[in-house]
């Protein structure tokens, strides 16, 4: 995780949001990311946060529920940008996967610090915590099997495994926020082009 990549993220405006809400979320993204979940205690995200230990239990009752709730907005966000891409590209499988790939990787080099701390501190969330988390997950898998399984139906993807296809192509997006560096010489938007690139080669998509 870069320096740029963690204050891009911090500056983010929040909307919509209870009081302190914006706050404590961006707070927890600090220390989550900086410290690990285990490492990261309440004092130390109320610190992060400018609020108070008192304050932040008033807004979350554990750890546990920060993060998941962390998680959840994150996940959230990143849901309607993939959704609106496809939306936006018509009814085309091709077009389609381009712009839910394209959509998932700029989220991911625009919110970085998020799509780390999904990856590497998920596992430390249980009970209905952690399947609110996995149902959101599911949700943005299900766009690529989805845009998969339509784009073989109708004879523009070649691959005979769509579904194992659209899994890898998740994961592919999901892994660009554990390497990507913002002063690594590619613009996000050149890098989501190859990752579209990629994807487009697991499904064998027609060259037309």
């Amino acid at each position: 995780m870069t320096a740029q990549s963690q204050e891009r993220e911090s500056k983010k405006p929040s909307t919509g949001r209870r009081p302190n809400e914006g706050a404590i979320l961006k707070g927890a993204l600090t220390a989550f990311a900086g410290r690990g979940f285990h490492g990261a205690s309440m004092r130390a995200i109320a610190g992060e946060a400018g609020t108070s230990l008192a304050n932040l239990y008033n807004y979350v009752p554990s750890k546990e529920a920060l993060l998941a709730e962390l998680l959840r907005s994150g996940l959230q966000e990143l849901l309607g940008q993939v959704r609106g891409g496809v939306d936006a590209a018509g009814d085309d499988p091709v077009a389609q996967m381009g712009a839910a790939v394209r959509a998932y990787i700029l989220w991911s080099a625009h919110s970085q610090a998020t799509g780390v701390v999904a990856l590497s501190e998920f596992r430390y969330l249980t009970g209905e915590e952690r399947s609110d988390i996995v149902a959101a997950r599911d949700e943005v898998q299900h766009i690529f099997t989805d845009i998969a399984e339509r784009g073989v139906a109708e004879g523009v993807f070649g691959t005979p495994y769509p579904r194992h296809a659209a899994r890898n192509i998740a994961q592919l997006c999901s892994a660009f926020a554990l390497w990507y560096r913002a002063d690594g010489g590619e613009t996000p938007e050149a890098l989501a082009e190859i990752n579209v690139r990629l994807a487009l080669g697991m499904v064998e998509a027609s060259p037309n």
